[in-house]
Formats: structure tokens, C-alpha cells, sequence
């Protein structure tokens, strides 16, 4: 005991949203401290780590056969254990601060639908990186914590967080998950649904960085008072050379159809299930949408116009879910309630 609270003293506590796409890191006392890509590029004789984060991610699509550029994460759940093991290792390291012999604390925010195999091998992960202890806090409650709404009151408060990999809708009230919906739909489908649109519509292959950017630049789910277009270069499928082409947003917001209406209809469907009580709460108090995924253009617009309902974006969605975190690791006996998992050495 005297051991722990020693370790605990001179240790760096560390909060982390552990995402698809990108891991956040927050550091007791320091806030957000590490903002880079779950990417972790490997050479495949040696399974040598060549880069970690931001470097790796600049490999993605362009590796030659003996280096692989691999995201650990699928889905919001880990799909390479080992892989993720060096992602965590590094990230925790890289906050640590020189104090290689200190294992901290760790939070770290796990999809609202995950099994218990899946906490499991994050619980591994996080412990064999180093960690003294492994606490694990459910994406939608570190959201809406983040946003700044009172989870611990009876009154029903609605996240919905868009990440690269899950989409995570709950009600939340008296420091619970009343009605949740997951769904494996995130940034990383609308890249994919971009990316098979130009193969189908131009027999044009585009990489996945490519898809993002295109997303982001000229991507929306409603229609936009000014429509956009934008260059974009692939390989043509038929002659097997480079090309160029200009895409419209119009176009964009059709390939994305898909995916932006599976978003919207598990809204539909946690809110058939909510409590009259707490649907009541939420006509009044409105929807809030945090996420990478709350920042495409037009869509709590079509949220809006689906449900009739009040829906928010957040200051800054992208850090929503490491605030909240943050502040469940500077208060723990506050938050003790929406700790999912605990797991000590």
C-alpha cells in the first residue's frame, strides 16, 4: 500500500482517449498534452517499430513491401494486441516526462458497446505498456463530462460522439448509461464510402488519406448555401496511369448517404427507447454531438431536421471525450460511479 501511493506520488497520472483514428492524451495537471494518429508504422522481418503517431501515419498508402503503416484500433476495439501494446508504450512515454521507472495511472475511454473480451485486452494492453493501473470509462459519459453537462443529477442529458471507428448515442442521468446505441459507423466509413464512390462513378482509386481530406474539405450531409468542388488525383482503374479529376460537394454528400444515414438512424432508434421522462429532458435541454464525426458540414442540421430536436456541436468535438477524462482523473472520488473496469498490479 505504502508502495502504490508512493508510485502514485511521483508518477505522471495520464488520461487517454484511445481512438480509431487519433489518441489524446491528457496529463494530471497539464491537460491535453498528445494529439497524434493511432498509426504505428512496422517493418514486417523484424517486426521492428519504425514510427509511432504522425510520422507513421505520413507511411500510410505509401510503405514499400517491407515496412507495414498499421491502425491498431478497428471499430473502436483493439485489432492488433501487440501493436497496440507499442502505440500505448510510446504515447505513455512520450508524456512520462524522463520518468521511465514511475508506471502511472491510467484512464482510459472505452466504446459504450464493447465486450468484455475487448475491455480485457485493452486492460492488457494499457498494464503490459507499463501502467500500475488501468481504470476503463465509457466514450459517451466522458463526452457528455467534457461538454460540461451534469451526469450525476436525474436529469437525462443525450450525447451522441462520432469517432473515427464507433458511433456512440446515450442518455445519460444519476452518473449512468440509461438508453445506449453503438454502431460501428465512424469518419472511417465516410472515407471508405468516398473512396469506393470514385471507383464506382470514375473507375478512379484513391487512397485513404485522400479520402479524409476530401471529407474534410468539401464533405457535408445537408445542402450548403455555396456548393464546393475540388482537384483530386488517384489512379485510373482502366489505363493503369495517374489522373486528375475535379469532384463536386454535391456528388460527395451522395456518396456519403449511406453512412450519414445509419448516424441518423440510431439516433432515431435510442430515442424510441428513452424513457418518456428523460425524453422530456431532452426536448428541453437539446442533443449534443461531440466527435470528429460532429464536424461534417450540415450535420446536426439533418439531425435537426429528422428529430425536430435542439442539436448541439461542441466547443471543439475532437477533445470532447480526453476533457472529460481529464477531469474524472483531477476528481476520481467525484466520478468514482462511471468507472466502467478498474484493474491494479
Amino acid at each position: 500500500m505504502f508502495l502504490d501511493s508512493l508510485m502514485g506520488f511521483f508518477s505522471t497520472d495520464v488520461a487517454m482517449d484511445l481512438g480509431t483514428a487519433n489518441t489524446l492524451v491528457w496529463v494530471k495537471g497539464r491537460g491535453i498534452v498528445l494529439n497524434e494518429p493511432s498509426v504505428v508504422a512496422v517493418e514486417k522481418a523484424t517486426n521492428r517499430v519504425l514510427a509511432v503517431g504522425s510520422e507513421a501515419k505520413l507511411m500510410l498508402g505509401r510503405t514499400p513491401d517491407e515496412i507495414n503503416a498499421i491502425r491498431p484500433l478497428k471499430d473502436g476495439v483493439i485489432a492488433d494486441f501487440q501493436v497496440t501494446e507499442h502505440l500505448l508504450r510510446t504515447f505513455v512515454h512520450r508524456v512520462q516526462k524522463h520518468k521511465f521507472l514511475v508506471r502511472p495511472r491510467i484512464i482510459i475511454c472505452v466504446p459504450s458497446g464493447i465486450t468484455q473480451v475487448e475491455m480485457r485486452a485493452v486492460i492488457d494492453s494499457a498494464m503490459r505498456a507499463g501502467c500500475r493501473e488501468v481504470l476503463l470509462v465509457p466514450e459517451p459519459i466522458a463526452a457528455a463530462i467534457g461538454v460540461d453537462l451534469p451526469v450525476d443529477t436525474p436529469t437525462g442529458n443525450m450525447v451522441v460522439d462520432i469517432g473515427g471507428g464507433t458511433t456512440e448515442i446515450a442518455v445519460i442521468a444519476l452518473n449512468g448509461i440509461v438508453t445506449k446505441t453503438s454502431i460501428r459507423t465512424g469518419g472511417d466509413e465516410l472515407d471508405e464510402a468516398i473512396a469506393n464512390y470514385a471507383k464506382k462513378a470514375y473507375n478512379m482509386l484513391i487512397g485513404e488519406q485522400t479520402a479524409e481530406r476530401i471529407k474534410i474539405e468539401i464533405g457535408s450531409a445537408f445542402p450548403l448555401p455555396e456548393e464546393m468542388d475540388m482537384e483530386i488525383k488517384g489512379r485510373d482503374l482502366v489505363r493503369g496511369i495517374p489522373r486528375t479529376l475535379r469532384v463536386s460537394s454535391v456528388e460527395i454528400r451522395e456518396a456519403l448517404q449511406e453512412p450519414v444515414g445509419q448516424i441518423v438512424n440510431a439516433l432515431r432508434e435510442s430515442l424510441e427507447r428513452t424513457p418518456p421522462e428523460l425524453a422530456a429532458d431532452i426536448v428541453d435541454r437539446g442533443i449534443y454531438m461531440t466527435g470528429g464525426g460532429a464536424l461534417l458540414r450540415g450535420l446536426d442540421l439533418l439531425m435537426r431536421e429528422v428529430t425536430n430536436l435542439n442539436i448541439r456541436v461542441a466547443q471543439d468535438p475532437l477533445t470532447c471525450v480526453v476533457r472529460g477524462a481529464g477531469k474524472i482523473l483531477e476528481s476520481l472520488e467525484i466520478y468514482e460511479k462511471v468507472i466502467l473496469s478498474a484493474h491494479r498490479d
